[in-house]
């Protein structure tokens, strides 16, 4: 085959590149463009907005490492630019695929709808330059594969979104073929003149460690460290903690595996040994604010070690231009572990429901210890932004499985279209083997709101996914913030029982699969029932709590309001 459709070539690009299912909304600019989806081997998945279809892909991505959306021009890629912001600051791969208007049309400057009427057709690509980390504009089938291929690979190589333009008279053209014979990859980083030097001293601090703290961030994943991660944990054996956004990166069930370092506002012994260690080994930072619980997760210079993007820094050196995943390698295999010494580590703390009582009422602090066993190998778990994200910090993780909470971005309803497209990728990858993992998102009844549409795709895809509403009645982050009894933080009282119903779950699946729980014993039966532990479908569990029950940095924001309060009679 020497020539392929423009369509065909875009999407054999994807297949090859792991992505198997396309996100989007219909518009009258890329429908021929999506003609081609389905032919193409491609999963259509026909979301009910656009910015939903981006927090799906956002969510699909973080598990395959590509994702792709399909939006029309201007009223539907603008819907889509919030979750596409999104998956920038959190360094999600997302190719947003924008069917344009023909070239005719732009290069005549005609007014057309969706747009302004003044024949300007860029705007909308500008807007989006702020929030990708490349853009394309296809106008010529003699370049476009070159095209494709690059922004592509520029997804691929920044970990983060990409923009591209396709004009409505363009998937039917003829391209060549030819690039398909090689593969799209990312290439390898040049050896750095200074990598032996920084190597020496990287080992010299690890061997004259007396208490060595690890922290795994989240950004590890975009510099491919991952298993390199895992074996450098299991070699020394030193206590490993993980942030927010790298919690679910470090196996929990390693002796040495601490869970999550939530700085000032986290375990005291934990604390402590951090702010006396000697040697703090970070891996992929993020340091915002909420992931470093305003900042004091970030270890002091003369003590840290940090790898971060193409940089080392070691004390108070910044070494330029060095691959972490290299370097990390070449540590892994010069690594003397008789000269490395036996950290004593700080106790761990655990969820425990040695107190809990089956008639206490649910809450923040008795709820998520409860729920934690039903956690299965591989399950992914998300927490929406707000107190489910909080709460679920302290989950303890089986082998293999993933949780995703707010971290950076923190637009309230990401999760439940998020909770859509990691499913959907967890079913593709788990398609030839008999894992039997799920999806579990804990969301409250505020964010749930804002997207709450995409319960009818996961329920016509079939997909295994248990819900948690968390009704505290409202936006109870919101609250402990700032209001916390004015108006503005309400929501619309909601039936929640009825939602799989009217979402199109048929009556038997809603009759067997709608769960309600006031009490720590009504939630306990609901975890031991059957269609909980090994069913199928989409699953839905609400449960109250109290409108200003809240823990961690939340109860901090609560009780400094209250305070404020208190100043002000």
């Amino acid at each position: 085959m020497t020539e392929i459709k423009l369509a065909d070539y875009l999407f054999t690009r994807l297949r090859q590149l792991g992505v198997d299912s396309m996100f989007g909304v219909p518009g009258d600019y890329n429908l021929r463009l999506l003609d081609f989806v389905t032919p193409a081997g491609l999963h259509w998945v026909g979301n009910c907005n656009e910015l939903n279809a981006a927090y799906a892909a956002d969510g699909y991505g973080r598990i395959k490492g590509l994702a792709a959306l399909i939006t029309t021009y201007g009223v539907g890629e603008l819907s889509a630019l919030n979750g596409i912001a999104g998956a920038y600051a959190e360094n999600t791969p997302v190719v947003h695929i924008v069917g344009t208007p023909p070239r005719p049309l732009q290069d005549a400057r005609t007014f057309m709808h969706h747009t302004f009427s003044d024949g300007d057709y860029r705007r909308f690509a500008n807007m989006s330059k702020h929030i990708t980390a490349a853009q394309t504009r296809l106008t010529d089938a003699a370049t476009a594969p070159e095209r494709i291929d690059y922004i592509l690979q520029q997804a691929l190589i920044h970990s983060r979104p990409v923009y591209l333009e396709l004009p409505d008279d363009m998937p039917d053209l003829k391209v060549s073929a030819a690039n398909l014979e090689t593969k799209i990859r990312i290439p390898e980083p040049p050896s750095s003149a200074q990598e032996p030097q920084v190597l020496a001293r990287i080992l010299e601090r690890i061997y004259s460690a007396q208490r060595p703290f690890i922290l795994v961030d989240g950004e590890s994943t975009a510099l491919g460290i991952v298993e390199q991660l895992d074996a450098l944990i299991k070699a020394t054996g030193w206590p490993t903690w993980t942030t927010v956004y790298g919690k679910g990166l470090v196996n929990e069930q390693l002796p040495n595996a601490h869970g999550l370092y939530a700085g000032a506002f986290g375990d005291k012994p934990a604390q402590t040994y951090f702010d006396e260690a000697d040697l703090v080994l970070t891996f992929g930072p993020h340091n915002s604010d909420t992931n470093s619980y305003f900042y004091t997760t970030i270890a002091k210079p003369a003590v840290a070690i940090t790898f971060s993007g193409t940089t080392v820094k070691i004390d108070n050196d910044t070494f330029h231009d060095m691959s972490a995943r290299n370097l990390l390698s070449n540590v892994l295999q010069s690594l003397d572990s008789t000269r490395l010494v036996k950290a004593s580590a700080p106790p761990k703390s655990e969820l425990s429901v040695a107190n809990i009582q089956a008639t206490d009422p649910l809450a923040q602090a008795n709820f998520y210890p409860l729920v934690n066993p039903l956690f299965k190998d591989g399950d992914i778990i998300l927490t929406e932004t707000g107190t489910a994200s909080h709460g679920g910090r302290n989950f303890k993780l089986p082998t293999g499985s993933r949780l995703f909470g707010a971290v950076t971005w923190l637009s309230i309803g990401f999760m439940l279209p998020a909770t859509l497209g990691t499913a959907l990728a967890q079913r593709e990858l788990n398609k030839n083997t008999s894992s039997k993992s799920q999806t579990i998102l804990f969301i409250g009844d505020g964010s749930l709101q804002m997207t709450a549409q995409e319960i009818s795709v996961m329920i016509r895809e079939k997909l295994n996914i248990i819900i948690f509403i968390i009704n505290n009645d409202g936006y109870t982050i919101e609250r402990v913030i700032h209001g916390r009894k004015e108006k503005y933080n309400d929501v619309p009282f909601w039936r929640h029982a009825q939602a799989l119903s009217y979402f199109g779950a048929d009556e038997e699946h809603v009759a067997e699969n709608t769960f309600t729980a006031r009490t720590c014993g009504e939630l306990q039966d609901v975890l031991k029932h059957e269609n909980i532990t090994n069913g199928s479908g989409v699953r839905l569990v609400e449960v109250f709590m109290d409108r200003e029950d809240v823990q961690g940095a939340l109860l901090y924001l609560l009780n400094k309001q209250l305070a404020q309060e208190a100043e002000q009679k």
